[in-house]
């Protein structure tokens, strides 16, 4: 793929504005169909994010039952699972492995290239697409549209001039408002939003929280991982590790009850997650273990050899319980059994991984075409739904990539 720049209006058949995942996905589909569609994208290389998530790891899709593998999409369920179920999951793999990418599923279920990095990937995929006629233009930031010789046309902002292009239709696939630094800052939102298209407001999704932390235990455990617990929020609970950090606390687990928690949050000021730190424990147990006589030992000493809990998770206890409470064994194995972690804020959403909000389904045809905008289309993290991680964010913007391209087809064929 090439890189040009343009300094009057150029006619083109398909332009797809973001090159992503979703926007690759989409180029990959209408090449396949005889189309060459041309991408923009702001940044100097395409897939920034893609590759960035790829670093510790590029979790591709994952293997559980397609049934089980939709629910992860909370209440946008309905809206996703037709993309989906088109290209479900095993769909991903099999893509995978047509590019040359091996891939394995993890102990979690989650399904990762056998390399573990998304660079590989990326050049087969971008190599596939190249052959088949599209055309990439980066560092060209779409600034929305403007008329000119009586057309109305793309505007891009370049490092040399503004160029500007009358496509025949349009697949936009700008990202969200997470990691702005590698292309998606949400500006888009405005410009659509002045276009009588209905946008939802970003929030953090995959995020951080806030705890207010004494200085002693911040500066002691940041950085430290609690493993082997289930939280829980309300009657949803998971089983997994999280990381203290300066601020308060982030990691899968607690991604995964992100939303509810950010809800909660916006709905009451703060939100309590609640900590089992002996899963593999019972209460009686703990009480059984707890009451024996302590003799000279140290209350850290009696609670390792009676629990197993040491470090961050031992200072938990002291951090979250009042100090009365460590001397009772049944109100200590309670508390051990259900720890109360109050969080008083999501951390910022330059630092969430996704985010939710964006273009409400209600401004979508079942194509994904914008109804004020015919003939202009939107996939992936554009759209108002998200999800947690264990590659149900990457399968959705895959399969709303090929939903939207598909769409762009059956436009172009009706207006032939």
């Amino acid at each position: 793929m090439t890189s040009a720049s343009h300094s009057k209006p150029e006619e083109i058949e398909i332009a797809i504005i973001g090159a992503g995942p979703a926007g690759l996905m989409a180029a990959e589909v209408l090449c396949a169909a005889g189309h060459k569609p041309v991408l923009f994208d702001a940044m100097p290389t395409p897939a920034r994010k893609l590759l960035m998530a790829g670093k510790s790891g590029l979790n591709i899709t994952h293997s559980e039952p397609l049934t089980t593998f939709l629910t992860r999409y909370g209440d946008k369920q309905a809206k996703i699972a037709h993309a989906v179920r088109a290209f479900t999951p095993e769909n991903v793999s099999h893509w995978c492995h047509d590019l040359g990418v091996t891939t394995f599923v993890g102990s979690s279920g989650r399904v990762f290239p056998k390399e573990f990095k998304a660079s590989t990937l990326l050049r087969a995929w971008l190599k596939r697409i190249s052959d088949g006629g599209a055309t990439l233009r980066t560092r060209h930031k779409w600034a929305g549209w403007a008329e000119m010789d009586g057309s109305r046309c793309h505007k891009f902002v370049t490092p040399d001039s503004a160029v500007t292009i009358k496509a025949r239709t349009t697949i936009l696939a700008l990202g969200g408002a997470s990691w702005p630094r590698l292309g998606s800052d949400g500006s888009w939102q405005t410009i659509l939003a002045d276009q009588g298209v209905e946008t939802m407001p970003f929030r953090p999704a995959n995020c951080g929280f806030d705890v207010d932390w004494s200085a002693h235990f911040s500066g002691r455990f940041a950085g430290d991982p609690i493993k082997n617990t289930v939280i829980s929020v309300g009657e949803k609970q998971v089983k997994g590790d999280f990381v203290i950090t300066q601020n308060g606390i982030e990691g899968s687990a607690v991604y995964t009850l992100s939303a509810l928690l950010r809800d909660a949050i916006a709905a009451n000021g703060t939100a309590v997650l609640t900590l089992d730190l002996t899963p593999d424990r019972t209460h009686s147990q703990l009480i059984q273990r707890l009451a024996k006589p302590r003799g000279k030992k140290s209350f850290a000493t009696h609670l390792k050899r009676a629990t197993g809990l040491t470090g961050a998770k031992a200072s938990l206890l002291r951090e979250c319980l009042p100090a009365e409470t460590l001397n009772d064994p049944a109100l200590l194995a309670t508390g051990i059994k259900a720890l109360p972690l109050t969080l008083t804020a999501t951390r910022p959403i330059i630092e969430a991984i996704s985010t939710a909000g964006g273009i409400a389904f209600n401004a979508l045809t079942d194509e994904l075409m914008l109804k004020a905008l015919p003939g202009t289309f939107a996939a992936g993290e554009m759209l108002d739904w998200e999800a947690p991680t264990g590659g149900y964010l990457l399968t959705a913007c895959f399969a709303q990539g090929r939903q939207a391209a598909n769409g762009v087809i059956n436009f172009l064929k009706a207006g032939s």
